[in-house]
Parts: C-alpha cells; sequence; structure tokens
C-alpha cells in the first residue's frame, strides 16, 4: 500500500511539474486559413470608413472602438487591435507567425454633422454582423453613405437652427417677439457661419463671430425700439448661445474619460476650451461696445419651473430638440423620437425643481440620466437612433443663460461673481455629460 502511494504521489508531482497548454494563443494563424492581404484590406478600409463616421459625429471613442472590432470579428478578422488618438484612428490586423500583421491609419476629419449618413452606417453595420451583406457589398454602401449629398438643402437645416433658437428662447421664458427674434440671428450666425467655414476659418474664430454677431444684432434690434426693454432682450443672446454650445461634444468627451481613453479625452476637453473661450470673447466684445455707446443689457433672471407654463416649457423644450435633429440633417422619421425624448428630459428637470429643493446642478445630472437610459436602450437593437437620441435630449439641459449671465458680469468688471456663474455653468455641463455616461451604462447593462 506505502509503495502504491508514493507511486501515484510521484506521477501527480511529474504531471504538475510538466505544465499543461498554453493559457494564451500567441502567435499563431486564426481559423483553418491565414486572411490574405487583400481579404485584410477589404475588411480594414470598411471598418475605417465606418470609424470615421461614427468618430467625426460625436461617438465616444469607446463605442466606435468596440463597433469596429465587432464589424471585424464579423467579417473574419478577430485578431485586431484599434487605437483612437482624438481625430486619428489606427487598426492592426494580428495574423500570428506565418504572416505579418497589417496596419492602416486615418483621419477623421470634422465635417456637417449628418444624422442621415450615421443612420445608414448604423443600419450597414447591423446588416453585416447579421450576414446579410458581404464586405464587397458594405464596402460600396460605405463609399456611397459617406460620398452622399445631404438628404435635404441647406437652408432646411438654417430653419432647424433659427427654431431651435426660438424654441429655447420661449424655453427661458421670452415673449413671442424675443423667440422671433433669436430666430433671425441665429439664422444669421447660420449662414455667416457657412461663408467662413467656406473660406477656411478656424472654429475659434467661427464660435467668436457668432458670439459676436449675437451680440451685436440684439443691442442694434434693442438701440432702434425694435425690442421694448421689457422683452428681455438678453435671451436673444442666450439662445444664440444654445445653439452654439450645441456643438461641443462634452458628453462624449466625459464618456471618453470614464472609458480610458485619456488622451483623447483630453484632446476633446481642450477644443472644448478653445471653443468655450471663442464663445467668451466674441459675447464679452459685444458687451464691450455696447457699454461704448451706452447700450446695456442686463441678463434676464432664470425662469424657475412654474405649474402655469410647465406645459409651454415641456413643448418648447422638445421641440428645441426636434429643430436640432432638423438641423443635424436627422431622417424625417426620427423627429417624434427626438421630440419626445427633449421634452421628456426637460419635464424631469422642471418637475425635481419644483417639488424639491436640489439645484440646477443635480436636477439637470437626474434629466440628463433619462436621456442615457434612452440612448442606452435604443443601443440594443439596431442603434440608428442613438445619436439622435442623444445628441437632441441634452439641448433643452444646456446652460446657455447660465453662460451669459457669467459673461455679462466678466463685462461688467464682475470677476468674481462672473467667474462663479460660469463655474456654475461648466458644473451644469458636467453633470449633464455625467448623468448621460450613467443612464446609457445602466440602459445597456440592465434587464
Amino acid at each position: 500500500m506505502v509503495h502504491r502511494l508514493r507511486g501515484v504521489v510521484r506521477r501527480e508531482a511529474r504531471d504538475l511539474m510538466r505544465g499543461g497548454e498554453p493559457t494564451a494563443e500567441l502567435l499563431r494563424h486564426i481559423g483553418p486559413d491565414v486572411p490574405t492581404d487583400m481579404q485584410v484590406l477589404e475588411v480594414l478600409d470598411l471598418c475605417m470608413q465606418v470609424g470615421g463616421v461614427l468618430l467625426s459625429t460625436g461617438e465616444p471613442a469607446g463605442e466606435t472602438s468596440a463597433t469596429m472590432m465587432r464589424l471585424a470579428a464579423a467579417c473574419g478578422l478577430p485578431a485586431v487591435d484599434v487605437d483612437i488618438t482624438f481625430n486619428s484612428i489606427t487598426m492592426c490586423c494580428h495574423r500570428g507567425n506565418v504572416a505579418a500583421p497589417v496596419t492602416t491609419m486615418r483621419l477623421a476629419h470634422h465635417r456637417t454633422t449628418d444624422l442621415t449618413r450615421l443612420a445608414l452606417t448604423t443600419r450597414i453595420v447591423d446588416e453585416v454582423m447579421r450576414a446579410r451583406m458581404t464586405v464587397p457589398a458594405a464596402a460600396s454602401a460605405m463609399a456611397a453613405a459617406v460620398d452622399a449629398r445631404h438628404p435635404y438643402p441647406r437652408w432646411v437645416a438654417t430653419a432647424g437652427w433659427a427654431g431651435l433658437a426660438a424654441a429655447v428662447a420661449v424655453l427661458l421664458g421670452g415673449s413671442a417677439m424675443i423667440a422671433m427674434t433669436a430666430c433671425a440671428v441665429t439664422a444669421l450666425i447660420d449662414r455667416l457661419g457657412r461663408l467662413l467655414n467656406r473660406w477656411g476659418v478656424a472654429p475659434f474664430f467661427l464660435q467668436l463671430a457668432g458670439a459676436l454677431v449675437a451680440t451685436t444684432a440684439t443691442l442694434a434690434l434693442f438701440a432702434a425700439g425694435a425690442l421694448p426693454s421689457g422683452t428681455q432682450p438678453s435671451l436673444v443672446i442666450a439662445a444664440g448661445i444654445t445653439a452654439l454650445l450645441s456643438g461641443l461634444s462634452v458628453v462624449g468627451t466625459v464618456q471618453d474619460a470614464i472609458s480610458g481613453f485619456y488622451v483623447t479625452a483630453a484632446g476633446r476637453a481642450a477644443e472644448i476650451a478653445l471653443l468655450s473661450a471663442g464663445l467668451l470673447a466674441g459675447v464679452i466684445l459685444g458687451l464691450k461696445l455696447g457699454l461704448v455707446l451706452d447700450i446695456n443689457l442686463d441678463p434676464s433672471e432664470p425662469v424657475g419651473a412654474d405649474v402655469a407654463r410647465f406645459g409651454l416649457s415641456a413643448a418648447a423644450a422638445a421641440t428645441s430638440a426636434a429643430m436640432f435633429a432638423l438641423a443635424s440633417y436627422a431622417p424625417l422619421r426620427s423627429l417624434p423620437a427626438a421630440f419626445a425624448t427633449g421634452g421628456t428630459a426637460w419635464a424631469c428637470y422642471g418637475a425635481i425643481t419644483l417639488f424639491t429643493d436640489l439645484g440646477s446642478v443635480a436636477a439637470t445630472g437626474a434629466a440628463a440620466t433619462v436621456v442615457g437610459l434612452a440612448t442606452g436602450v435604443s443601443r440594443r437593437g439596431a442603434g440608428a437612433l442613438t445619436q439622435i437620441i442623444l445628441l437632441s435630449g441634452i439641448i433643452p439641459l444646456l446652460p446657455g443663460l447660465t453662460a451669459y449671465r457669467g459673461f455679462y458680469q466678466l463685462a461688467t468688471h464682475d470677476v468674481v461673481h462672473g467667474l462663479v456663474t460660469i463655474i456654475l455653468a461648466l458644473a451644469i455641463g458636467l453633470a449633464l455629460a455625467a448623468g448621460v455616461a450613467l443612464g446609457d451604462f445602466v440602459g445597456r447593462r440592465g434587464a
């Protein structure tokens, strides 16, 4: 018995010392056949086109990277790496120790946000992953989607921006005259920005010019008597600032930081800071001009939630979200989803501020969580409405009036209160981004 026991122990010891198979299959070729250079390049080109559209539309780097890797795996390339640094996308396909890896890089240039192009891209990715479309067919469809013209004329997008400003003016408590003025001024800003963009003007100066036009146009109308003193003309500037703030990717920046893309998040944060500085410079220059000419536009007091105005404010918020979707070339059938999301988000914000003692920062974060939940739930399906819901839903919550109040205080040399107000606007923006990120995570993981 002792002899047998010693033999068993020796055999077990030899097995333990010999070891087993490696836990990770490194440098082994993929599948039964190694993909050729032509096959790899075809798949990588498709993935890079998809990633470029997603990244230029404001999709977080983490979600863009995950989508590209899922698409590559569905096309027969499971061993790929994707690296995104701000607007640079690098993708590498590993083929083990039997063939050299293939690496490609592309820059995602920022262009006009076209949510129809984004919806088409999402649909193509879904078709490929369901094995309903081949790689060559998907590549042809992506090329057609990227090179296609916008789904409707440019003046429709201008009308969308103008309608957004008018709805925001009503949401902030402005009269019909203020709403019409905000509509006209924002349309002027959009057309001017379009012209300057054709000339290759940098985004910083585009923001500065837009804020300067919004301020000086309001000052001119107020001085000419077109805007009586009781109509709160400063709401025109606040509505214009809200429209200009809508182009900043605050939500994507926070989501990049949370998901570990710190370099990309830092680059986007620097871009946001620079563009916000352009807004600050434009508004202060306009207000300084007004002070020289003895024209003073005191910032309006923020309108609190009120039961009598609750329905009107919710409708204005929903309209502003739908108008932003229209201005961003979203498919017309998606406008009801944007309308419902924007109205629901502001209704949550209004209810919290009306029935609780929580401040605007906490109320904005809670309302943004609702938008994030809707976004996360939409990702479970084809995801064609994901960015439409996300970008449109946060429009009524942007701190346009708070930012203008801070700019005005700085222009009138009230530096301490101005910095405090701008920090409050920044806190609202961060709460907005954090709430969307939290709701998106819960919506995707829940149920």
